[in-house]
C-alpha cells in the first residue's frame, strides 16, 4: 500500500489494492515517510471507514492522539463486537476514542464526574456495562490509569449509541424513559420473589418499545381489533396502567405510542406479574 498522507509517526492514510482510502496504524510506520512511498514496518490495524466524513474526522482526531489510546479503543470495540454479537456504527471509532482521551485527561487533572444514569445503564444494558467494566480494566492494564466504575457506564452508552446508531441525547432519553416506566409498573405490580423474573422480561420488552418510539418510524401493520376488545374487557387494571404510561410519555417525552404499541405494552404488563391490591381497607 502506498501512503496518501502521514497523520503522525504511527498512523497514515493509504490506498488499498482496490483504490479505496484506508487508515493504517502501526508503530513508527509514518516516521520520516512521505506521501507516495510504500508502507514499511509492521501494520497493526487497517481501518476501513466507508463514510468520507467519518474517515476525515477520524484522521483529524488521530493526528494528536497517543498510539496507546488508539490501540485500547480498537481492542474495546473488537471485544464489544464479540460480546454483543452485532455490528456497531463506524462512528464509534470516533466517539469512543475521543471519550477515552477526554476521560484520561480529566483524571490526570483530578476532575471526577459521576454518570447520573449509572444504576439505570447497569440494569437496562447489562452486556454493554460488562464491556465497559472490561474496558476500564484494559485502560488500567495499558496506561496504568485506574478510571472509576462510572466510566464503565459512560463507555456502555457509547456502545448503545453504536448498536442503535443513536445520539447521546437519544440514548439518555431512552434510558430515562425505561426507568420512569419501570418505576410506574413497580408501583402497581408485585415483582417480589419469583416475579422478579417477570420484571427482567418486562424491562427487556420495554426497551424494544422505547427504542421504536424514540428512534424508528411507525410500523405499518394491520391492527387486531378483536384482540384489543378482548384485552379491554379482561385486563381493566392493566389497561388503566398502560393508559397512564402512554399519557406520561406523551407529556414528558413528546413520544406518541401507536395503538398496537399500547396493546403490546398492556400485554407485557399482564404477563409481568400480579397486580398489587391497592384497594383501601
Amino acid at each position: 500500500m502506498k501512503i496518501g498522507k502521514v497523520i503522525n509517526n504511527n498512523v497514515v492514510s493509504a490506498w488499498d489494492a482496490d483504490g479505496k482510502e484506508v487508515v493504517v496504524m502501526g508503530k513508527g510506520i509514518g516516521f520520516q515517510k512521505k506521501a507516495g512511498e510504500e508502507i514499511t514496518g509492521k501494520v497493526e490495524k487497517i481501518f476501513r471507514l466507508e463514510s468520507p466524513d467519518i474517515r476525515e474526522r477520524f484522521k483529524n482526531l488521530l493526528a494528536g492522539m497517543p498510539l496507546v489510546y488508539i490501540q485500547v479503543s480498537d481492542e474495546i470495540i473488537s471485544y464489544a463486537k464479540k460480546v454483543l454479537d452485532c455490528e456497531l456504527s463506524q462512528n464509534v471509532y470516533l466517539t469512543l476514542l475521543d471519550h477515552i482521551h477526554f476521560a484520561i485527561d480529566r483524571y490526570e487533572k483530578g476532575m471526577f464526574f459521576e454518570n447520573a444514569l449509572y444504576e439505570e445503564i447497569k440494569c437496562f444494558y447489562p452486556k454493554e456495562f460488562e464491556v465497559g467494566l472490561q474496558a476500564v480494566k484494559l485502560i488500567l492494564e495499558k496506561t496504568g490509569i485506574e478510571l472509576p466504575d462510572h466510566e464503565a457506564a459512560s463507555i456502555a452508552v457509547h456502545l448503545v449509541n453504536a448498536e442503535y446508531n443513536s445520539s447521546m441525547h437519544d440514548t439518555a432519553q431512552m434510558t430515562q424513559m425505561i426507568r420512569d416506566l419501570t418505576r410506574m409498573a413497580e408501583e402497581e405490580i408485585d415483582f417480589s420473589g419469583q416475579n422478579s423474573f417477570y420484571k427482567d422480561r418486562f424491562v427487556t420488552n420495554l426497551k424494544f418499545l422505547v427504542q421504536r418510539m424514540v428512534l424508528l418510524e411507525p410500523i405499518e401493520t394491520a391492527d387486531d381489533w378483536q384482540l384489543y376488545e378482548f384485552l379491554n374487557n379482561h385486563c381493566k387494571r392493566e389497561y388503566a396502567l398502560a393508559e397512564k404510561m402512554r399519557d406520561y410519555v406523551k407529556l414528558r417525552y413528546l413520544c406518541d405510542m401507536q395503538e398496537r404499541e399500547f396493546y403490546y405494552l398492556l400485554l407485557q404488563l399482564k404477563m409481568a406479574g400480579n397486580m398489587k391490591d391497592t384497594a383501601k381497607k
